[in-house]
């Protein structure tokens, strides 16, 4: 800390800070933030000697700052409770800058889902960057902070320490997944530890601007909010389609059946990737509800990743508009999210967004595919980093881990988070002729 420190007064005093942004600075300097953090980052776990790889450091970092959760550790509570710290404290950090980003520097670059839920919620601020920036960073940073004191008293409760409390806190509320624990949340027996975790990465996968207004009193903004409701109805359908899934395969239903379902249904579409039960034991569909929880995502302005909730809401209203047109040649049919219509430069957005997404996906598939690994585990690794999950299928599944992937394989997996963390378009324009012209 204190080198960091040093060399950032130094650069501070060398370098004269600009007046204002303009669009390619903004993103070059949010794609090279997550970089740079993870370099650094990494530095613990090489001097420490517990990870000397600095291709394993490197990933374990930026599947903490990217909130991802996918870890290279074979044994985790083998690290001292310095290194599990700051692994857990990487997440936090994270899941509040992903945050910060969505409400205050994504809408400045044109990216994100901002435009989606701007007319819905109003967030602390209605202006996509104001001089006002300061004041909602501070507002966000509040809230993030009362849910996590919440967290970690609660789990105190329930007997964890305070140590494994707020490290269990700081991968919940950042939906990361890194637990102090090798078995993650199975670790501890206690329903009620579950339930307090499955309540708070719920918590987490909603948009955080819900949260403010809630604070303040106006819980009806919860329910009013189209975004928030179909993410409830994505998890009750997804939820009980898994329970029948696993009474049909045998198992007897229980509250132990029905806890176990919840908790994986809200830890992956989250994409906290917690577990309590290696749910690659489960029927085969299970496998692909799972799947396809990881490709939906959390609400927009969580610290959630994945494609997002508005998103997919969006396209299913614009199928159904171009299904109606079928009939209606001359009519016109709005998408409409809540009571307001969404834009068309906003829909055609979405729509490239998420096949972007699945063309980014494909060809990560390919990509791992090609060394080696076996389909089940190129396609749960891809989906799993790219949806900022952790946790996939196949030899990345829920009591496995990523060390065996080859070093090739891993940078491609950190570039995956780093991309699908930033909203995809904030990475891929660097890549583009038209970006450095």
């Amino acid at each position: 800390m204190a080198g960091m420190l040093l060399l950032s007064s130094i650069l501070k005093s060398f370098i004269k800070r600009p007046t204002e942004l303009t669009v390619r600075e903004g993103f070059l300097t949010v794609t090279l933030s997550w970089v740079i953090l993870s370099l650094f980052g990494s530095i613990p776990f090489m001097v420490s000697g517990f990870i000397p790889s600095f291709t394993d450091a490197f990933f374990e970092t930026m599947s903490g700052f990217t909130t991802t959760g996918a870890s290279i550790l074979t044994d985790i509570e083998a690290l001292p409770k310095s290194l599990l710290l700051w692994r857990d404290m990487t997440q936090w950090l994270g899941g509040m800058g992903v945050i910060a980003l969505a409400v205050a520097i994504f809408p400045y670059l044109g990216v994100g889902g901002f435009q989606l839920f701007k007319a819905e919620v109003p967030g602390p601020i209605k202006d996509r960057i104001s001089p006002r920036i300061s004041e909602t960073a501070r507002i966000l940073w509040m809230v993030y902070l009362v849910f996590t004191i919440a967290q970690t008293i609660l789990l105190m409760i329930g007997g964890l320490s305070f140590f494994e409390s707020l490290c269990t806190t700081f991968g919940t509320l950042a939906t990361g997944g890194f637990s102090p624990r090798n078995s993650s949340i199975a670790a501890y027996s206690s329903p009620y530890i579950h339930y307090i975790v499955t309540l708070f990465m719920f918590i987490a996968g909603v948009n955080f601007s819900l949260h403010y207004w809630a604070l303040k009193g106006k819980l009806g903004r919860y329910f009013k909010n189209s975004e928030f409701r179909f993410f409830g109805m994505i998890i009750c359908v997804a939820l009980g389609l898994i329970m029948v899934a696993r009474w049909m395969g045998g198992e007897i239903f229980s509250e132990g059946l029905f806890r176990d379902s919840l908790f994986q249904t809200v830890s992956i579409v989250t994409t906290t990737g917690f577990v309590t039960q290696d749910y690659e034991q489960w029927p085969f569909v299970t496998h692909i509800i799972l799947l396809a929880l990881m490709f939906i995502g959390g609400c927009t302005s969580s610290t959630g990743g994945g494609i997002k909730n508005v998103r997919v809401l969006v396209l299913l209203k614009e199928m159904g508009s171009e299904l109606k047109k079928l009939f209606h040649p001359h009519g016109i049919f709005p998408v409409r999210v809540g009571d307001k219509p969404v834009p068309e430069n906003v829909v055609s957005n979405v729509v490239v967004f998420i096949a972007l997404y699945m063309l980014i996906f494909l060809f990560g598939v390919m990509a791992m595919a090609g060394l080696g690994l076996d389909i089940d585990t190129s396609i749960g690794a891809v989906a799993a980093t790219l949806g900022n999950v952790g946790p996939g299928i196949g030899t990345v599944g829920p009591v496995d881990n990523y060390s065996h992937i080859p070093i090739l394989g891993k940078w491609i997996l950190s570039f995956l988070m780093m991309t699908g963390r930033l909203e995809i378009f904030t990475v891929l324009v660097i890549f583009t002729r038209h970006f450095w012209d």
